[in-house]
């Protein structure tokens, strides 16, 4: 009986330091806390998964884009970036990566994130044959102007957006003057978010710029048009990004790398848990309804998070072990 005894207080404790010294693999580790809604509530997913499941001591710290991935380069610290916009500054990110100071983990957003032009579900459910842009400019009666009802009208974004210049020339490019629409200037985003509302509410045609994942694609089933050509990043570069060039072509809308980042020291003591960070994604769709419900129960990223992994084990628990997922489950 002593025996026995004493042999389960060794396998306890062993398993005690097992625990330990996973925990102190795994350390201290901070997340960049992005200030918009879909990276917040990934960190906060990060945060629950690596404390609960792999006794990690995960803090988030407040993080951007720009001044997050250069302080990872330069200081090493956050040691994660859940969601990195990676295009948008591709030469600083090339420079951490090659310099061995950056590592590329999961891509966040697996099908990328999306901008575009994009029409109700309804409109096109009822007239198939609207697909792309060329076919919605054809079709002017179907998105009447709100002030000239004779005329079309392409919604765009407010002044200083980067989605807002693009939308400008490729009204240019596709001729929608020509066709008898208008480019209708919303002002800000609550004036955007607004058109599309109220278009949506009274089942009204409504066509212009948006992007994924957002809370507002999440609430209203929308249907992003194709271009009818395939990209040509060149002439992206040179013409459908800059305002003042007077002769824009028919492109199509490239889409984000969104891709989680971490410093080259946390990579190589993370143990277990890089092996999650590697797995861990998820789609626009998924982003869209989890921000619609964030949005519309005014839940922070820690309550979205965890309403996320409440409600969808079916996605999370493929990126971790069993082991990791009761965990979690169990911390829950």
């Amino acid at each position: 009986m002593n025996k026995l005894l004493a042999t389960t207080c060794l396998a306890a404790g062993l398993l005690g330091l097992a625990g330990t010294a996973s925990a102190a693999e795994c350390g201290d580790v901070t997340i960049a806390n992005m200030n918009w809604q879909s990276a917040e509530v990934l960190a906060n997913v990060d945060k629950i998964i690596l404390t609960e499941g792999y006794g990690c001591n995960a803090e988030l710290v407040v993080g951007d884009t720009v001044p997050t991935i250069t302080s990872m380069i330069e200081k090493g610290q956050p040691d994660i970036a859940p969601e990195g916009w990676v295009d948008l500054l591709p030469d600083v990110v090339n420079r951490g990566l090659e310099e061995g100071k950056l590592v590329g983990a999961a891509v966040a957003l697996s099908d990328g994130a999306v901008q575009g032009w994009w029409v109700p579900k309804y409109i096109v459910d009822a007239n198939p044959d609207i697909k792309t842009i060329d076919d919605v400019l054809k079709h002017k009666e179907l998105f009447p102007d709100p002030e000239d009802a004779s005329k079309g009208a392409v919604f765009n974004g407010p002044q200083g957006w980067g989605g807002t210049v693009v939308t400008t020339q490729l009204y240019k490019a596709y001729g929608g003057e020509a066709a008898g629409f208008t480019l209708v200037d919303t002002g800000s985003a609550a004036g955007l978010d607004g058109s599309i509302a109220k278009a949506y509410e009274r089942k009204q045609g409504w066509v212009g710029y948006y992007w994924a994942p957002t809370a507002l694609l999440g609430k209203y089933e929308m249907v992003k048009l194709g271009h009818g050509v395939e990209a040509d990043a060149a002439e992206w570069k040179r013409c459908n990004t800059v305002a003042d060039c007077p002769d824009p072509k028919k492109n199509d809308w490239p889409k984000d790398k969104v891709q989680t980042l971490l410093t080259k020291t946390f990579a190589d003591r993370a143990g277990p848990a890089l092996d999650y960070l590697n797995k861990r994604a998820w789609t626009n769709d998924t982003v869209n309804k989890l921000m619609a419900w964030m949005t519309d129960n005014q839940a922070s990223g820690e309550e979205g998070a965890k309403h996320f992994l409440q409600e969808n084990p079916d996605i999370w628990t493929t990126w971790v072990s069993s082991d990791v997922a009761e965990k979690v489950k169990s911390a829950l």
